[in-house]
């Protein structure tokens, strides 16, 4: 090799557009593994002549560990490791296509190439990543509209609610944008797996399982100083609102910035988008999932309890929850260490619930081992299984006598409406089926009998538990709440309690009833109302009750997550107790956009935001904030003067989308009296 550096062409654009790489911003080149990609350089005397090249990655690099290859010029394309052809060459400067193997160890690489006995001469660096359009590698994915959304796609939606009203929010990935990538490679490098081996932990990520479970742990801050700090007080100081982040640029940004301290506060939809921005960065095929009325089973006896007071206050006691709604991941890989039959979508969970492996992280569970009750299969199977399958217990219980009483339990309550977005569309797809047979089915409940067997709880109890009445008796009444009229913060809440008499004789029914603010894990927050009646129901009576909280009752209590959870405790003379419950999720007002004008690469469009005040009192701290991948860059904030009682506000802003095709606008707008409004807008920006 000539004295001179050797100067290197990569034809960024061509290997971007062959390798799906195209919407990373970078001057480095970004291509997948087990692919071709060509480089042309100079400054060697008779290229062709026994040229070595030398690619390696990591701290310490080995050819044992798979971070250091050599290899040289050959005539064909590798199967197995890396290789070297020989495109084209001049009189000072030769075309090399580079290919990888399937299985290559991802990160960044630094190329060198050497020519006889002289030194090797670096030729620069470039980043190796997953290829789920390659049919050898272990997150290959054969539906190309498939790799479209679960990998190249910047936009996403979120379901929440409650089972009974799914809602759906919009998030900005934005893996491609800015300096994404190297915050992504950043997060592997200070992962405690990482930290105390990193020549392992290098030598590890060519396998999608394992940088799914380290990136699980690494996306909460708990063991790892990791990238979210979860919150679920219900209080916020010191950092923002879970709900106010409308997508995962701003969080990774805003980690790096302050030198890698975690961001404040997340919930389980900022860390399920967080990691499905840095699995998609990576090229593993990754979506958010919410599965409503979730369990968390702390103590892994497939049953949640739940305690309630003789007045209907639903007690914080006992480890065991119920959520309004969980979300976490799915990724597409092989599972090589398990079979052929538990490949495909893998359940992985950043959000801090339970330990595994004495740190906060979860998965890969596969989704075929939870649907089969393989609970005893790696990773995290029986929890995620639990989170689905739970049977629910309700207790009444007496403080003063340390008595619990069952007062219902139910097989089918867990795991509703399992949701995901669409393949190519803004809509919501159910997968439950794909995760538990039909409920009441025999099959199901086979699986969930076979799942308890290998955890060793065969009978119906759990034999560990003090004894106390555990034979469910029948009920003389039964309950429900009706919900009439519209669920709007900003309106008054009617409901009605129906009650009906089972029996053929009269029932006399004291009720207490109470209305707690609560957060979607339904963690109590404020009590807003409370009540009681007696009632008498004649043989097979059925009455309604109606009950009004208004909104001035409710508009102080309510969390951001305006959720309100109704109980009515109803005791029945010479009868058992009955509960009647319901968690009521509140709908914001409708907030606006239209674009007046045509959206057109590197043109200036108006977008004009409109709200009206539905409440009559004036609303004011009104701030508007606005994203969206190829329209603008970073976030634009806007303060939106105060309005009066049904007034409506129009803001105008100008963007310069950047690139071509089917884009999303994310609108978030905050006031003293609604936080966090959320909607979006696709805009078909044109050349």
């Amino acid at each position: 090799i000539a004295a001179t550096q050797p100067s290197t062409d990569w034809h960024l654009k061509e290997n971007a557009r062959e390798h799906h790489t195209s919407k990373f911003s970078s001057e480095e080149l970004i291509v997948r593994r087990g692919q071709a990609f060509t480089i042309t350089f100079n400054g060697t005397e008779r290229p062709e002549q026994n040229l070595i090249f030398i690619a390696e990655t990591g701290p310490k690099p080995s050819k044992t560990t798979k971070t250091l290859a050599t290899f040289d010029i050959s005539s064909t394309e590798s199967k197995e490791g890396w290789s070297a052809v020989v495109q084209s060459t001049s009189s000072n400067s030769v075309s090399i296509s580079i290919s990888s193997p399937h299985n290559a160890v991802i990160g960044r690489y630094r190329l060198s190439v050497q020519s006889g006995s002289s030194s090797p001469a670096s030729l620069g660096t470039f980043v190796l990543l997953f290829n789920p359009w390659s049919s050898g590698d272990d997150v290959f994915m054969p539906n190309k509209a498939e790799c479209e959304e679960y990998v190249l796609e910047e936009f996403g939606i979120i379901f929440a609610g409650n089972k009974n009203h799914i809602s759906g929010f919009g998030w900005n990935f934005g893996q491609f944008q800015g300096d994404t990538l190297n915050i992504c490679l950043s997060i592997l490098d200070r992962s405690l797996y990482y930290r105390q081996d990193p020549v392992t932990d290098a030598s590890h990520r060519h396998d999608p399982k394992y940088l799914g479970r380290v990136l699980s742990a690494m996306v909460n801050a708990n063991d790892d100083q990791g990238v979210v700090l979860g919150n679920w007080s219900g209080k916020y100081e010191g950092g923002k609102n879970p709900s106010s982040w409308t997508g995962s640029g701003e969080i990774l940004q805003s980690w790096k910035k302050s030198g890698y301290k975690p961001v404040k506060y997340g919930q389980c939809w900022v860390f399920a988008a967080v990691l499905t921005t840095v699995l998609r960065c990576l090229g593993i095929p990754t979506r958010t999932i919410t599965n409503f009325s979730s369990a968390h089973d702390a103590d892994g006896n497939l049953r949640v309890d739940e305690y309630y007071d003789a007045d209907g206050n639903h007690l914080e006691k006992g480890a065991d929850s119920v959520w309004n709604f969980h979300v976490w991941n799915e990724s597409w890989f092989t599972r090589n260490d398990l079979g052929p039959s538990y490949s495909g979508w893998q359940i992985l969970d950043a959000t801090p619930q339970e330990q595994s492996g004495g740190i906060y992280q979860c998965g890969p569970a596969s989704r075929n081992a939870i649907k089969e009750g393989e609970v005893d299969l790696d990773y995290d199977v029986t929890f995620v299984f639990a989170e689905v399958n739970a049977d629910s217990m309700y207790w009444n219980f007496d403080s003063a006598t340390g008595k619990k009483t069952l007062i219902f339990s139910k097989a089918t309550e867990i795991g509703a409406s399992i949701s995901t977005k669409a393949v190519g569309r803004d809509d919501r797809v159910d997968v439950t089926s794909d995760y538990k047979y039909e409920e009441g089915t025999a099959r199901e409940r086979d699986i969930f009998k076979k799942a308890r067997k290998k955890l060793g709880l065969e009978d119906k109890f759990d034999p560990t538990a003090p004894k106390v009445e555990e034979i469910e008796q029948k009920p003389d009444i039964s309950g429900k709440f009706k919900v009439a009229g519209s669920l709007e913060v900003g309106k008054d809440l009617n409901l009605l309690l129906v009650l009906e008499n089972l029996q053929s004789d009269a029932k006399t029914v004291n009720v207490n009833m109470t209305a707690w603010s609560t957060l979607y894990t339904r963690k109590r927050v404020n009590q807003i109302w409370k009540d009681s009646i007696s009632v008498t129901l004649a043989p097979k009576e059925e009455k309604q009750f109606p009950i009004k909280i208004k909104y001035p009752e409710y508009q102080q209590q309510l969390t951001t997550d305006k959720t309100i959870q109704v109980t009515a405790l109803c005791h029945v003379e010479d009868g058992i107790q009955v509960l009647v419950k319901r968690n009521i999720t509140l709908d914001n007002p409708a907030i606006d956009i239209q674009l007046l004008g045509e959206a057109k690469v590197n043109k200036e469009v108006v977008v004009e935001v409109a709200f009206t005040n539905p409440i009559d009192t004036e609303v004011k701290d009104c701030v508007l904030q606005v994203e969206g991948s190829d329209l603008l860059q970073g976030i634009l904030e806007l303060r939106v003067p105060p309005l009066k009682a049904s007034e409506t506000s129009s803001t105008k802003f100008k963007l310069i989308p950047s690139e071509a095709g089917p884009k999303h606008l994310l609108v978030n707008f905050s006031c003293d009296k609604f936080a966090d409004i959320k909607t979006f807008k696709m805009v078909n920006v044109i050349n």
